[in-house]
């Protein structure tokens, strides 16, 4: 199903349908500040390995990171935040950015990284936010699989390309072609792992 709802002004009745189908065990294909991404409920497993599977890789070396809706939900997800990372947190979120960060007890088992890490993300992108809220918990959020990444600008295009591969593609208008900036907080200075679309200065 191709499904279009207002980037501004999300259409509740939209937002519930895509809802139930994550809640229902289903897979999107949804907007984000950056680049279009694959998402699911984080609490069904079923949803996660299909996610994997079109990544052709295991849950827990799929790159995957929860996308939240504010600081509070964020915090709910890693272990205790630091003044000085809370800081840093605030004046970077809602935006174009991945951290890196140690998983609390709160994350599913088979998202755990190797080394106990989640990536979090809080998008500038009302439709992702709203999904998040009307859901009541984050949603897993992965790359779409291969290179293409000017096919993953335009809904149309990629509902042709996974209509059968996914439940709903959320037609947000067209987006981005340059994805998030990674940052590992787990150690100090903070490393960065991808320079996307967020800036990150040294100071930071």
């Amino acid at each position: 199903m191709l499904l279009h709802v207002h980037p501004d002004n999300p259409n509740p009745r939209h937002i519930k349908t895509i809802v139930e189908c994550l809640r229902d065990g289903g897979v999107i294909i949804y907007p984000t500040d950056t680049i279009y991404g694959l998402g699911c409920d984080i609490f069904q497993h079923k949803a996660i390995e299909r996610i994997s599977a079109l990544k052709k890789v295991q849950p827990e070396k799929a790159q995957l990171s929860f996308v939240c809706y504010d600081l509070s939900d964020l915090a709910q997800y890693t272990k205790s935040i630091s003044t000085p990372l809370y800081r840093v947190l605030k004046s970077h979120l809602p935006g174009a950015y991945t951290f890196i960060l140690p998983a609390s007890k709160e994350v599913p088992k088979i998202l755990k990284s190797k080394k106990n890490t989640i990536g979090l993300r809080v998008p500038d992108n009302d439709i992702a936010r709203t999904i998040v809220k009307e859901l009541g918990h984050p949603i897993l959020s992965a790359s779409l699989p291969g290179e293409m990444v000017e096919e993953y600008t335009d809904p149309e295009l990629m509902h042709e390309n996974f209509k059968n591969l996914v439940d709903i593609v959320v037609d947000g208008g067209a987006g981005n072609t340059v994805p998030s900036t990674v940052i590992d907080c787990t150690q100090e200075p903070y490393e960065i792992l991808r320079m996307g679309a967020g800036e990150w200065a040294e100071t930071d």
